[in-house]
């Protein structure tokens, strides 16, 4: 998203230098033999291997281009659509994909399960409020439960999340609050945690990892927007339990879709690549690698998620409709409330 942990810290470097997944030795390069350039989100990695043997598979040499969180991503292909980055878009989630629909970035497709006929679905997950159960231990101070729990006094300038306008969790958090509050009240909530001492960070990873005092980093907060299915990655070596909780009741539901870019120099190969990463051994690996539920139904689930990372049974929703109508507004008006 997505996206968690030290696990993604270290394996983000290997996604940066590019390349991976299954195959065998004796595959015959496919038609589409040369580069295809992924452009995606910086949360984006897979376990070591998985890139180099699909190039091994297919004879297809693959670039990653990283520009930032989900809604950089967005921005930067709009600004790039006559010059595009490359060839395959992945990490456009639901509360941005009509805006790159809209603006003609990606191409027509005729997979049945496509969005708007143009993005088809890789990934899902809840976006939701974590806590640190340590710190709340250890200051003896009971954790919070719902979205209105976060403006209460006692829970002053312990809130980090991240930018709604650059970051797709970010925006994620502003629909869940919309889906809350409505229309009439998602600015008044914003108001009031912006008074109790709200912290807003540029991106996903910044709050997780630098502001979360559960991340990893010893930040200060102990209250963070990140996923449900963070918590089995704080899991210490040797110990049963998370460090860390979602709250369930506060949730907003993302899914990540990938695409074809409009103008892309090697369109065959982008879709080579989109179906690598819906093929069974990228859809075992995203909960893994991207702590992400896969959207295929026969993909395998660590055994922790059941116990530490179930999604939530009541996410808030906003329609895809009124995202599309009303996201720029919201936005501007999220950004003069919160940013000034």
């Amino acid at each position: 998203m997505a996206r968690i942990h030290s696990l993604i810290a270290v394996a983000g470097v290997i996604a940066l230098a590019g390349c991976s997944a299954i195959g065998t030795d004796d595959a015959a390069p496919s038609a589409s033999a040369g580069t295809v350039t992924l452009v995606t989100h910086d949360s984006f990695v897979l376990s070591d291997g998985l890139l180099e043997s699909f190039e091994e598979e297919s004879g297809l040499a693959v670039e990653v281009v990283q520009p930032g969180d989900g809604g950089a991503l967005v921005n930067q292909l709009v600004l790039t659509k006559d010059a595009p980055l490359g060839d395959l878009v992945f990490g456009i989630d639901n509360s941005f994909a009509s805006r790159a629909v809209d603006e003609g970035v990606v191409a027509p497709t005729e997979a049945p399960d496509a969005f708007e006929g143009a993005l088809v679905p890789v990934d899902y997950g809840d976006v939701c409020i974590n806590v640190d159960h340590a710190w709340f231990t250890a200051q003896g101070l009971a954790e919070p439960v719902t979205l209105e729990d976060l403006t209460k006094p006692e829970y002053k300038d312990l809130l980090v999340v991240p930018n709604a306008v650059t970051s797709s969790p970010g925006l994620s958090f502003l629909l869940a609050t919309v889906g809350a509050f409505g229309e009439d009240g998602w600015v008044d909530y914003w108001t009031a945690l912006k008074a109790n001492g709200l912290k807003v960070a540029d991106g996903w990873s910044d709050a997780y990892f630098t502001d979360f005092s559960g991340g990893g980093g010893g930040g200060p907060r102990p209250i963070v927007l990140s996923y449900a299915s963070s918590p089995p990655s704080t899991v210490p070596e040797g110990g049963t339990e998370p460090t860390t909780g979602a709250l369930l009741d506060t949730c907003f539901r993302q899914t990540e879709y990938a695409g074809v870019l409009e103008g892309a120099a090697n369109p065959e190969g982008a879709q080579e690549l989109l179906d690598f990463l819906l093929s069974d051994e990228v859809q075992d690996d995203i909960p893994v690698s991207m702590y992400m539920y896969p959207v295929s139904p026969t993909a395998t689930l660590p055994e922790e998620w059941t116990a530490f990372a179930p999604l939530a049974t009541d996410p808030f929703e906003v329609s895809p409709e009124d995202i599309s109508k009303n996201r720029e507004a919201w936005l501007a008006l999220w950004s003069e409330t919160v940013i000034g």
